[in-house]
């Protein structure tokens, strides 16, 4: 683990956007004119999908994707001007939020600054053509991290972008060298102390496969060297099978716990129902009363939280990364108060210090809680709306639900559950 990791960004909540299909106009500019709303949220970092100019060769869709880069150091015209990005952030800024972007170093578009004017630092096929090694990425080609001069390159790239922004978030960086992630994080603290690297690493098949074929593909184990935060994929798979009822309740849980065994005391982890690659909750989660239990238990998590943008609206469409698909965030749903209501929650010291655990009740109920220093917070998340005894580890008296007001009582170690989400915070210090 980094050792300068802060806890605290297990506090926080990151919200991301997709320039091009968050508005119908697609621009830096309309984002600044949603950044009140966003902060109204609990918003502690906004994340900004690549900002960057997309390539034209090998295009998927009308428009491409964003993660086909074809110059590191400008920014896409379709969004608005370098000028325009500085006002953007700027104006996040003085919204009392962070800004992290993200970093596409893998690869980059075919028709990429880099391929034209340095080749060399390329993977080559046997016949001495562009590839890469992921079969279905037919749009992008692989750099080769085997180029000190690459090195030199991306870092001081970094650096240039350091002196706006606040952090980070790199795409599959389980596939570039740990050694590379180090020297740049190094080198970047100099420029932006305390800048938030997120790592989206990757599920455990894909390291298998990778690694199979040869190819670097680091652990989340690997990763926290570096990085402050790692994506959830670890255990996103289980949760997805719970869901679809392939795999009982009491797996997923097995592997939440497990993490806070196998990883340092500090670790971070980036607690999501959705993100850009993902299916939207609302349309994995099309129970109402259960999607709300599972934003809660999201928050609840050990880890930061994390929402896509529309997620608050419960929007179940995916955008697509490869042409125009604006937003539609009139669904007639708001869970933005909720959102709120658990971010305020979640700012709370026990969620940043405590120890963690996770249970479950007959596998309808998933159980969680915090200890810190006689402060305990308790959560219980319903993934049925049937009525349940919950056994409970907490003294027996009334309480109240932090998301509700509501009193809860604790009656011979049981609470009942009446099929929504409780959460307890307790203070016997």
């Amino acid at each position: 683990m980094s050792k300068n990791t802060d806890v605290k960004l297990r506090n926080q909540l990151i919200y991301q956007i997709f320039v091009r299909n968050f508005s119908e106009e697609g621009t830096f500019q309309a984002v600044r004119a949603q950044l009140d709303r966003i902060r109204e949220l609990g918003t502690d970092i906004v994340y900004l999908m690549p900002i960057h100019p997309i390539g034209k060769i090998a295009r998927k869709g009308a428009l491409g994707s964003p993660y086909a880069i074809s110059d590191y150091r400008a920014v896409n015209p379709e969004f608005g001007t370098l000028e325009d990005f500085r006002e953007l952030v700027d104006d996040i800024h003085s919204h009392d939020m962070k800004c992290i972007i993200d970093v596409v170093y893998n690869h980059t578009s075919p028709d990429s600054v880099l391929s034209r004017e340095h080749p060399e630092w390329f993977f080559h096929r046997p016949d001495g053509s562009f590839g890469n090694r992921v079969g279905d990425w037919t749009d992008i080609i692989d750099l080769d991290y085997s180029n000190k001069e690459l090195w030199k390159y991306q870092i001081e790239t970094l650096c240039y972008w350091a002196e706006l922004v606040d952090g980070f978030r790199c795409d599959v960086a389980p596939l570039i060298p740990i050694e590379f992630w180090l020297e740049a994080r190094k080198a970047v603290e100099k420029v932006r102390e305390g800048c938030i690297w997120l790592s989206e690493s990757v599920e455990p098949e894909f390291i298998t496969y990778l690694r199979s074929q040869g190819l670097t593909a680091l652990s989340d184990s690997e990763v926290y060297q570096a990085f402050d935060i790692c994506y959830d994929y670890d255990v996103y798979g289980e949760f997805v099978s719970v869901l679809n009822g392939s795999t009982p309740l009491e797996r997923f849980i097995e592997a939440i716990n497990r993490q806070e065994t196998i990883f340092p005391a500090n670790y971070v982890k980036l607690r999501f129902l959705e993100n850009h690659d993902q299916t939207r909750a609302a349309f994995l989660i099309p129970d109402e009363a259960v999607l709300r239990s599972l934003t809660a238990f999201m928050f609840f998590q050990k880890g930061t939280a994390f929402v896509y943008a529309g997620q608050e609206y419960e929007v179940s469409h995916l955008p697509s990364l490869f042409d125009k698909d604006t937003v539609d965030y009139n669904t007639g749903k708001d869970i933005s108060g909720l959102i709120k209501k658990l971010s305020a929650i979640k700012k709370e010291p026990v969620f940043a210090e405590g120890s963690y655990k996770v249970a479950s009740h007959s596998g309808s109920h998933i159980i969680a809680s915090y200890n810190f220093k006689g402060k305990t917070a308790l959560g219980v998340f319903p993934l049925k709306s049937s009525p349940a005894l919950i056994n409970v580890d907490m003294p027996d008296g009334f309480y109240q639900n932090e998301l509700d007001g509501e009193k809860v009582e604790i009656f011979r170690g049981m609470l009942p559950s009446k099929g929504k989400a409780v959460i307890i915070l307790s203070d016997n210090s």
